[in-house]
């Protein structure tokens, strides 16, 4: 009985940039099969990765400590800003109605 021997279609190479590989048909100079590269373990062990976990809600805490203490002076500081802004309207005389370049024709 004799053995019927399959002919592989193309030849392999290996992505330069995400280490996939790549079946290539020589024929038609195309990717005919692609096998992706196998994924790389974010964290080493669970430990880790709870360590990593609790450092993130850390952080998370503390910016949401700042944006409070934020909010907390929002308003003294908006009402400097207007009294400011208020005190410059004040000192500038009004000079009417502004004048346009239209008007100088």
């Amino acid at each position: 009985m004799a053995k019927k021997q399959t002919k592989e279609i193309g030849f392999e190479v290996a992505c330069p940039d995400c280490g996939a590989m790549l079946r290539i048909d020589p024929v038609t100079q195309s990717v005919i099969a692609h096998t992706p590269a196998p994924r790389k373990r974010t964290f080493e062990d669970l430990g880790s990765a709870a360590k990593a976990a609790r450092e993130q809600d850390a952080r998370r805490d503390s910016i949401f400590a700042q944006s409070v203490e934020a909010q907390k002076n929002r308003d003294s500081i908006l009402s400097a800003k207007f009294d400011e802004a208020f005190r410059k309207a004040k000192e500038s005389p009004d000079t009417g109605k502004p004048l346009r370049e239209f008007d100088l024709d």
